[in-house]
């Protein structure tokens, strides 16, 4: 049986839980290597098995390594959970209540996040589809010529999800942010039909075989602007050098965010420094001011700091990393665009 499925088993013993239900589409593919698109019902148990809607039935039997049903009503699937003796249910936190209602009459059930602990640590394969995913991104970033262009924000930005394409990704792993001028100060800015302005912030990532990539570049054009780039840069490399095994995740947010303090910026910093990424662009953990994980080999994380001065700019430079005996920037695209 597959090792993190083992892994969850041991907790569930622990914990005295029977079963586990996740319906997550990433969390099944993980488990499983299906991954759904309607519904699924995945309940890990000595006997693991998914309840696939009956569209998502050739895929399922094609891609899972676990056993697969055709689901027909809850109440079948319920009954078949009883009929095993399944009692006690944890679920995951993510569960959709009008999903949790249909189970709570019937089992004791508590949230737990036995698949988040185990996605944190990376095998060295998934590390390898995730660094594939950053070097077609980044290939992709430099044939757009950014500093060039004379494109709209949106059409900049559908250029680099087609590179990326071409190049080999199956699609961007979030929405790509092409932002510059005053609108560069919001971190999530919506790319506009206007030429690009000054500063120029660019937020992108591809996905390779399922797998995330994330990289920041600002690129600016006014002493003022360097200025700021400067010191987030300085965040940026001090943060990723202070990494190791064994420091708490929130202890790295804090040598970026100190740095910016420093300067006098520190209310400009308005997001955490990093998160972990891999089938999802958001997993835990993630460098915060509230996160006291303990650093592990095998984690990938972002760093990205960044200051945002409302009406004027922002900047922010954004790395991810791969943790062994320390940090390991993935990829090999610079900060500093020319």
């Amino acid at each position: 049986m597959d090792m993190h499925i083992n892994n969850i088993l041991k907790d569930l013993e622990k914990d005295n839980f029977q079963a586990y239900l996740i319906t997550q589409f990433t969390n099944v593919k993980y488990i499983s290597g299906y991954k759904p698109t309607s519904f699924a019902f995945c309940i890990l148990k000595e006997n693991p098995v998914i309840y696939a809607s009956g569209m998502d039935m050739e895929l399922a039997n094609r891609d899972s390594t676990i056993e697969v049903k055709k689901y027909e009503s809850y109440e079948i699937m319920i009954d078949e959970l009883k009929r095993e003796g399944v009692k006690n249910l944890a679920i995951e936190p993510s569960l959709p209540f009008s999903t949790y209602v249909r189970f709570r009459d019937d089992f004791e059930i508590d949230s737990k996040t036995y698949i988040d602990k185990q996605r944190m640590i990376k095998t060295p394969h998934e590390i390898e589809k995730i660094t594939e995913a950053t070097e077609i991104a980044q290939k992709s970033f430099l044939q757009l010529d950014t500093l060039n262009n004379s494109a709209t924000e949106k059409e900049v930005a559908f250029d680099l999800v087609r590179l990326m394409i071409e190049n080999g990704a199956s699609k961007e792993s979030f929405d790509t942010i092409v932002t510059s001028g005053a609108d560069s100060s919001l971190p999530h800015a919506i790319p506009q039909a206007k030429k690009l302005d000054q500063p120029i912030l660019i937020d992108w990532g591809a996905i390779y075989d399922g797998y995330c990539s994330d990289n920041t570049r600002t690129m600016v054009y006014t002493e003022r602007q360097q200025e700021i780039w400067d010191i987030v840069a300085e965040a940026h490399d001090k943060a990723i050098q202070a990494i190791r095994p064994g420091l708490k995740c929130c202890e790295i947010d804090k040598v970026a965010r100190d740095i910016i303090e420093d300067y006098g910026y520190g209310d400009k910093f308005i997001h955490s420094t990093g998160h972990s990424l891999g089938l999802d662009i958001h997993e835990t953990p993630g460098f915060s001011l509230r996160d006291d994980t303990i650093i592990e080999e095998g984690m990938v994380i972002t760093v990205e700091p960044g200051i945002y001065l409302e009406g004027e700019f922002g900047v922010r430079l954004e790395d991810t990393v791969s943790i062994s005996k320390r940090a390991n920037v993935i990829g090999n695209l610079p900060l500093n665009i020319d």
